[in-house]
């Protein structure tokens, strides 16, 4: 929030395009630190749903794609809040409001994955059998099991283990690479499984399930499931 906060100073006071340039100060902090703020939460909803239903895009095309969309709602926004606040933006002028738009939102999406990628998902020194160092996350009751699986819960993981279950707040692709070395794979876009924590495997209607040593069923999904037959899990 500190860091949009600052974004949204910074182009208040350079005011970029001088499309506030009628406003006061104070009024061009709130009409650039807002649509920043709606304009960061809108592009995490759209990052979460591009890793869902575009699991393995590369990088630049996820960035390319997430700045793209979020200027579709940031143009949005403007032209509803100038319908109200004036002056009204024409419609011959919509297009290039978004390419203007798309300017600053590629700007603030790639300044957001670089803070993401040197402050938010650095990794941490991996120790033991992989698994070390993310069960640390857990309370302590729990940092002395054997991890079963982890599943994708919103902005949570849900944490399978034979000590019980557990929700952190993690992201899968942060707790994956943090099990890199630990002996599992991800079979579907929102789980990840320990081989050690899976007791048989079964069809229901097309669909392969994992059945992990709690008894909770975990989904196979065909992009995965040659990895999975791979490991000798099916």
């Amino acid at each position: 929030m500190a860091i949009m906060v600052a974004i949204g100073t910074f182009l208040a006071i350079i005011d970029p395009y001088q499309a506030t340039a009628t406003l006061p100060l104070w009024g061009r902090w709130i009409y650039w630190t807002g649509l920043i703020i709606f304009g960061s939460l809108a592009g995490q909803a759209i990052i979460l749903g591009i890793e869902a239903l575009l699991p393995g895009l590369p990088v630049p095309a996820q960035l390319l794609l997430t700045s793209l969309l979020i200027a579709v709602l940031i143009t949005a926004a403007i032209i509803f809040i100038q319908g109200f606040v004036g002056p009204y933006v024409p419609v011959s002028f919509w297009l290039r409001l978004y390419a203007l738009v798309w300017v600053i939102c590629a700007a603030m999406t790639a300044i957001g994955y670089v803070i993401d990628q040197n402050f938010s998902n650095k990794e941490l020194p991996r120790t033991g059998d992989g698994t070390s160092t993310f069960m640390e996350r857990l309370p302590v009751k729990y940092r002395g099991a054997t991890l079963y699986a982890v599943a994708s819960e919103d902005h949570y993981l849900r944490v399978y283990t034979d000590s019980g279950e557990e929700l952190i707040l993690m992201r899968l692709a942060d707790a994956i690479r943090e099990l890199d070395g630990a002996d599992g794979l991800q079979t579907h876009r929102s789980w990840w499984v320990a081989h050690d924590g899976v007791a048989d495997s079964k069809r229901k209607g097309g669909r392969i399930l994992l059945v992990l040593k709690s008894g909770s069923e975990v989904p196979v999904s065909r992009s995965y499931a040659k990895a999975v037959r791979e490991h000798g899990l099916t």
